[in-house]
This record gives C-alpha cells, structure tokens and sequence, in this order.
C-alpha cells in the first residue's frame, strides 16, 4: 500500500486531479455541463507535463540503467501522453491555440534553451530564472484551470471570468508557499524564492493576504452565488491554516498530499452542496 501511495503522489497522479478539480470547479461556477474532453485533457496533460519538468533531469543520466520505480513512471506517463494526444482531438480547434502555448511554456520550463547570463546556476531553463517559478506555475494553473474550460464551451469572457482568473492565481500562489517553505533546506539560495528573500512568518503572513484578496474580490462578482461563496470562504479558511502550520522541517506528505488536496477538497464540497 505504501509503494501504491508513493506511486501515486510520485507520478502526480494527485496534482493532476487538483488541477482536474479546479478545472471542473470553473465549469460548475459558470453553469456549464460537465466537459469530459477538456477534463480529461488538463488531467493527462499535467500528469504528462509534471513528470516530464520532475524527471527530464534524471531520466537523461540514468538512461541504460533507470531504477525500477523511475521505468514505471515513465511507462505510466508514456501511457497518459497517449490519452492526452486523444483528447487534444476531441478539443475545439479555438482551445488548441492555447493548449500550444502552455505547452510551450511547459516545454521551456524543463528544457536548457536561453543563455547562461539569464540564469544563477546551470540548468538554464525557466525553472532556474530567480524568482520566477510560483509565478510561472500561478499563471499557468489559472490559465488551464479558467481559460481552457471555458474557451473549449465557447464562453462569452466577461469581467466574472477575470476576476475568477485572478482569484485561481491567488489561490495557486498561496497554495504553493507551504511548498517553498517545505523547499528550504533544498533550494539553493540562488532561486531567491520568497522565503528565502523574507523569511517564514513574513512568507506566511503574504499568504494569508493573498488568500483575503481571494476571498474578498468575490464580492465583485455581478453574480454571486451564496453557496458557492460559502464553499469558497471555508476552502480559504481550511487554506490558510495549513499554510499557518507549515515549517521548512515537513512530514513527507504534508504539503505533496494534504496541502496539493485542497482543490479536490474544494470540488468535493462543491458537487456536495450545489
């Protein structure tokens, strides 16, 4: 059971459906039919992604020998590419424009490409940009999780869907600092991630500031649901005291499962009430 759970976090199956449920989320908040094509898209597409950004590093070095765990997440990523090309198919030809595009940022985000002056260490990719990366992954889990739902349904992009693209990167960015904190004791100095340039309980307090703006800028909404505002104010809340319960000395799954499981809680919640 344990080598399953570990699989199962390891070959971002989990982050996968945290992105799956905000995507689902954003189709609920708008009133739109369960989209499977675009749902099992993002859901492929991430585990694909993700493994590819954790493991192109590794699997160019271990080639002729991978350990056995590294081969069966390759096989099993190799196998949500396949399902991924089928749903790029069943998408709107007005989706895949932006499907490319985060694509692309996907691909830039794990492969050497720009010169060494951009760069503090030698991996040369986005990743390695200081200060980059939780912005990078805040605008492209807003943008997967709002936009490409509602592109693929032909949705009129109003004001409601752009505070709503706002909120989600909000969300993301404060949902990513028990991450950073965790992260610590691994990253070097040189990524300058937001607790290293302010510290813990400053990272923690900018958190639970973005989390109130996430919550407040509901009520800019021309249409605001009370039930889902409801759901919405306790998933902020259930947010920001596992963001206040985070330290850089983490159990190993707090922030790779319970923290990563807040969006599935959310939809959880949401397919409950509403």
């Amino acid at each position: 059971m344990k080598q399953l759970f570990n699989f199962y976090i390891n070959s971002s199956i989990h982050v996968a459906l945290s992105v799956f449920s905000l995507s689902w989320i954003t189709l609920l908040e708008f009133n739109i039919s369960y989209d499977e094509n675009i749902l099992y898209f993002n859901f492929y597409a991430t585990i694909t992604g993700y493994n590819f950004v954790k493991y192109f590093g590794i699997a160019k070095f271990h080639h002729r020998r991978l350990a056995a765990w590294l081969k069966s997440i390759q096989i099993f990523s190799l196998a949500c590419f396949v399902l991924m090309l089928y749903y790029v198919f069943q998408l709107e030809q007005r989706t895949l424009v932006y499907v490319l595009g985060f694509g692309l940022v996907t691909f830039l985000y794990a492969i050497p490409f720009l010169p060494k002056r951009f760069f503090l260490d030698s991996q040369h990719n986005l990743r390695s940009i200081s200060g980059l990366k939780i912005y990078l992954i805040g605008l492209i889990w807003s943008g997967v999780t709002v936009f490409l739902p509602l592109i693929n349904n032909d949705f009129v992009l109003d004001a409601n869907v752009l505070i709503t693209s706002i909120q989600r990167f909000l969300f993301i960015m404060a949902l990513m600092l028990p991450f950073e904190i965790r992260d610590l004791q691994y990253d070097s100095v040189k990524l300058s991630t937001i607790p290293q340039r302010i510290g813990i309980a400053k990272t923690k307090l900018i958190g639970v500031l973005l989390l109130l703006v996430f919550t407040f800028v509901q009520f800019l909404k021309k249409e605001m649901g009370l039930i889902y505002s409801i759901i919405l104010f306790t998933t902020t809340l259930v947010t920001i005291l596992l963001l206040l319960v985070s330290k850089k000395e983490q159990t190993k799954y707090y922030s790779s499962f319970i923290v990563e499981g807040v969006p599935i809680l959310w939809l959880i919640l949401m397919l409950f009430f509403i």
